[in-house]
Order: C-alpha cells, then structure tokens, then sequence
C-alpha cells in the first residue's frame, strides 16, 4: 500500500520549487527562440500594448507543452544533484531505501504532469495555435509597407504584385520598381517601371500612398477598344514624379479564422481524428476522379472530318483502328498537322498530369500533417517521462547540484531530442519516411538511454566515473602512467635494504634469463598469437617481485632511492603476447584481416616497449644497489 512519508514529502518539496523555477526559465528560452522567427512581423507596425500582450500570451500558450519536459530534465537532474552532492542520497541509500522507492513520489507527480501535458495540446493548445496564427496573419497585414521583399514579387496589395530590387531600411525608399496592377479583367493591366518610390500609409489608415520617380506607364487598352481596330493596343507614359493612391485598410483588424480551419495544430484529438477520416474520403474521391479522366482521355485527330470523329468517339477501346496504318495513309501536310496537333495534346496532357500530381501531393501532405499532429500530441506527453529517467538517474550518478553541470547535460539531452525529434518531423512530413516513424525516433533513441541510466543508477554504478574510462582508453592505445613515489610524511620502519637488493639481484638475474629465452626483437608466428593461448608467467613474477621491493624502497629517507624508483617502468604483462585475453576475441581479429594486421602490430610495439622496459629495469636495479652498499649499517 502506498503510503506519503517524510521522505517523499521532502523530495517532492524540493522537487517542486526547482520545477517552477526551471519551468518558467524554460519556457522563457523557447519563447525567445521562437520569437526570433517573427519580430520582423512587429518591429515599426504600432501595435498596441493589448496586441502584444496577446500575441506573447498565445505563444506562452503555445510552448508550455515543450518546456514540461526540459524543466522535468533539469529539475530533476538537479534535485538528485544536491541530493548526491550534500550527502542525503547516501544517508537514504544506508537507511535501506533504494533509488527507484526515493523516486515514487516523483514517478506520480510526473505522470500527472505527462497528463496535464496532453490536456494542454488537446484542449488549450489547439485554441492558443488557432488565435496565435489568427493573430499573427492579421499583424503582417497591418503594414505592408514593412513586409516588401527585395528580389521577388510581393502581392500583399490588393490587385497589385509588387517587385523591389532593393531597399533603404533608414529612408524607406523602395529601388528598380516593377507593378503589375490588374483592374476589372485579366486583359486591363497596367505595368509600370520605376527607378524608385516610396510606399506609405495614409493617416486616415485606409490608404496606401505609393509616390514613384522616373519611371514609364504600359497601359492595356483593350476594354476601351470599342471599335476593335488594333492600332492602339496599349498606352504608354513617361513620367517624372506620379503618386497612385491604392485602397488599404492598414489598420488592425483580426483576420477572418475560417482561413484557418486546414491547420492541424489548431484541432483537438478528437477533431483531428474525424478530420483525417473526411480527408482520406476525400484523397480517395480525388484520386477515383483523376482515374476516370485519365480512362476517358478522348483521342481526338483534327483532319478526320465531324462524321468520322463522332464515329470514332462512338467505337469501343477494341475497335478502335490501328494508329500506324491509318498514321501511313496521310499526306505530308496531314501528317505536320497530326504531329503538331499531337505535341499540342502530348504538352496538354502533361500540363494537366502534372497540376493533378501538385494537387495529390497536396492533399497527401494534409493527411500527413494531421496524423503526425495526432502522434505529437501522445509523443510530447511521453517525452516528460523519458525526462524524468533521464535526469533523475543522471543526478544521483553525477551527484552535481546547482546550475553548472545540470545544466550543461540538459543542454546536450536536449538538444539530442531536439535533432531527432526535428529531423523525423522533416522527414516525415517530406514523405521520405512513416509518419509513426519520424514522429517516434527521438522517443525511440532517448528510452533506452532513460532505462540505461536508471538501471545504472539504481545499482550504484559508476557509469560517469571518468578516471576508469580515461585508463580504458590508456590501455587501448597502449599508454601508461609515469610512477610518482613521494617521500613519506610519517615513516615508522625504514626499508630492509639488504633482502631489498638481494631481491633486485634476483629480479636482474630473472631478466637476464628472461632475455636469452624469449627473444623480443623477433617477429612470432600470427597463428600463435591469434589462435594459441597462455599467459607469460614469467613476466608476472618479474613484475610482482618488483613492485614488492618498490614498495619496500617507498618507505627510504634516502633522496636518491627515491628518485630511482620513479624511473622504474609498469610492465604491461599480457600486451605482448597476444591483443586480447579472451580467446574467442583474438580469433575474431586474427581472421579479420585488417583488423588483425592493426592488432598484430599493436603487439610487436608492446614486444619492443617491454625489452627496452625490461633493459631500463636492470639498469635502475644496479643504481639503487650501488647506493643501498654505501650504507654503514648494511
């Protein structure tokens, strides 16, 4: 039976002050992330305070789904920290209490909060993205004076599509003017050229003043043309100085949200699922309707005359007569009317199948978008979980509180989930990958490090104890560590020098016979070293009397023995022999061959190291015994 303790009361106090804390930081990073994408959109429009607040309101809205899970990351990585750092996680560890039951309390309220996760995207969120584009959309209608690009056209006018070369973001002038205005039909426009201008609101706000500077008019004047002669196609003006005024209501008014009824983050679960079964309805119509058309692509030949064209059209696909023998009996001029016609039709066709492919692309993309909107909604609330055993665990093992390496590791986990969760949501929505797949692999990637990190943590593991893999990685690359033998603050019994030599002798002796036995210099047999196994005892004993007497001689006053000892080498006792101590391990190399050839020279370097270890042995050996015979008392 789960019962509220002191413990957990305690840990959940602590959790829940670093939490509010880490989430409001949080949160207040993603906004001003996401910020950055539209304050052109409010830079210079004159947007009351109300507007704004709005606008910051929505987005605040927006992104608390995403800030759960890093604030659940960093408060609880945190939490353990201080926890680890100031000793408490030890006291509880010895008052019988294992991580996983300190962590039950937290297990809940993360849970909680996973749910409230989802209630946010299914009930708030949907609300807050819909009034956010709502708003957004109406903002950069405000003043489109402000949003014109330079290099591409611009139709943000009403009937107007406006091209600007460059722009002056002090003066507001606008350089190398094209507009392209059209009145009442497609055949009354206007093309008008300018070498600059200036775009301006009216103080009434519900005009656009546009002033131009030499520049040239082209006017259609077909509508005019009553009379439908052909001498006067167009007209033509070349002007100085001209102001043409254009009807805008650049004042703020909230865009129309019917607009925005396609948005699939502006729909609630319940609303998406509905909508992705009308969408598929609809794809499957679209798609049965191209299917027709394509079967009934009439084939239409233009020297065939109105009675052998409706007979033909009248005839079945079986009964139809052969193309080739009915292409053979043409004249020349028939057959460069049927080839022109027939890249007329060929162009046509391809024209259209490539609209219908747009348009099924279309419509794919909104079925994709409204099944990954659906899995984002479950994924984010799962993410806060994941979070919790990752920085939890992570707290205990690293046993770091405050804000300096939390805060470094949440940085790198999130940015991890970031990459992952980024690239499947392009993938995906590209159509280059599942949609369950893309929307899933940053949750498939982080589980097994949650799982990983708390089984470590939960059985004391020094997962992060960066000394042990620093002398792995020695090990790898055949590196070792110099002896640093210091005089002894206390010394209680001074060295027995006497067996200490006599020893040292007895270790040269060893060497010396060692040599004449084993010659290291020589290349051995690969099928000894890969697929014979032993150790070289010989070199362990060697090794073990040495260390025996080093540590004797570390107890000396004498400066000299001290130094000495320093310069004795650690003896590697099993790289020489083969790569690996297990057998199955030197197989696998000796029959990979580029692997083994790398490994086999890997030991020869190991060969060569120890006879130079073995001749430096010998010679520090005589050093010391030449000076333990200088003592009086031996």
């Amino acid at each position: 039976m789960f019962r509220i303790k002191k413990l957990d009361i305690f840990i959940v106090k602590q959790f829940g002050l670093l939490f509010v804390g880490t989430f409001f930081i949080c949160l207040f990073v993603l906004m001003m992330q996401f910020l950055w994408r539209y304050v052109d959109d409010l830079i210079g429009k004159g947007l009351s305070l109300d507007i704004l607040a709005q606008f910051f309101w929505y987005m605040g809205l927006m992104l608390m789904p995403q800030a759960f899970p890093l604030a659940i990351l960093l408060s609880s990585l945190i939490t353990y920290g201080n926890l680890g750092e100031s000793s408490e996680l030890t006291a509880i560890k010895a008052a019988g209490i294992s991580l996983m039951q300190s962590m039950r309390s937290l297990i809940v309220i993360v849970i909680l909060m996973a749910g409230l996760s989802y209630y946010f995207q299914d009930v708030i969120g949907p609300m807050a993205n819909k009034q956010f584009a709502q708003l957004l959309i109406s903002m950069k209608q405000k003043s489109p004076e402000l949003e014109i690009p330079e290099g591409i056209f611009y139709n943000g006018l009403p009937n107007t599509n406006l091209y600007v070369q460059k722009k002056d973001l002090n003066t507001g002038k606008l350089y190398d003017i094209i507009i392209y205005r059209q009145s009442s039909s497609f055949e009354d426009q206007a093309i008008i050229l300018a070498d600059s201008g200036m775009l301006q609101s009216t103080a009434e706000k519900k005009h656009l003043l546009l002033t131009l500077w030499s520049g040239e008019w082209f006017e259609n004047m077909r509508s005019q043309d009553i009379g439908g002669t052909a001498e006067v196609p167009y007209r033509r003006e070349t002007f100085g100085h001209k102001q043409i005024l254009i009807d805008f209501d650049s004042g703020f008014n909230l865009a129309d949200a019917d607009n925005l009824s396609n948005n699939a983050k502006a729909k609630s679960t319940k609303k998406l699922l509905h909508d992705l079964d009308s969408i598929n309805h609809f794809n499957d119509s679209v798609g049965h309707r191209f299917y027709d058309e394509a079967k009934m692509y009439a084939l239409r030949m233009p020297i065939l005359s109105a009675s052998d064209s409706a007979r033909l059209d009248s005839l079945s696909a079986t009964e139809i007569p052969n193309i080739d023998t009915l292409y053979s009996h043409l004249t020349e001029g028939q057959l460069r009317v049927v080839a022109t016609t027939a890249a007329r039709y060929a162009q046509s066709a391809l024209n259209d199948v490539t609209m219908k492919a747009d348009y099924a692309q279309y419509l794919h993309r909104q079925t994709r978008l409204h099944q990954m909107e659906t899995i984002n909604k479950f994924t984010l609330a799962l993410s806060c979980i994941i979070f919790f055993f990752i920085g939890a665990p992570l707290g205990a093992i690293i046993r770091k509180g405050g804000l300096g390496v939390p805060v470094i590791i949440s940085v790198i986990v999130f940015i991890v989930y970031y990459i992952f969760e980024n690239s499947g949501m392009r993938m995906a929505r590209d159509d280059n990958w599942t949609v369950w797949f893309g929307k899933s692999i940053s949750t498939m990637v982080l589980m097994p490090l949650a799982i990983f990190f708390t089984y470590k943590a939960n059985n004391d593991s020094t997962v992060f104890n960066m000394d042990a893999y620093r002398l792995l990685a020695m090990q790898m690359l055949g590196l070792r560590q110099k002896r640093n033998i210091t005089r002894k603050e206390v010394i209680i019994e001074d060295p027995k020098y006497g067996d200490d030599a006599i020893m040292l002798e007895k270790i040269s002796q060893a060497i010396k016979a060692y040599s004449e036995e084993h010659k290291l210099l020589r290349w051995p047999s690969p099928i000894k070293v890969f697929f014979h196994s032993g150790d070289d005892h010989e070199i362990e004993h060697i090794s073990d009397l040495l260390e025996q007497a080093i540590e004797d001689l570390s107890y000396t006053r004498d400066k000299v023995i001290l130094q000495e000892l320093n310069h004795y080498p650690i003896l590697a006792i099993h790289a020489h022999t083969r790569p690996f101590r297990h057998k199955g391990m030197n197989m696998t190399a000796g029959l990979i061959l580029p692997l083994g050839i790398f490994f086999y020279i890997r030991m020869l370097r190991f060969r060569f190291r120890l006879y130079k270890d073995l001749h430096d042995i010998n010679a520090t050996s005589e050093k010391i015994i030449k000076q333990i015979s200088t003592f009086k008392n031996i």
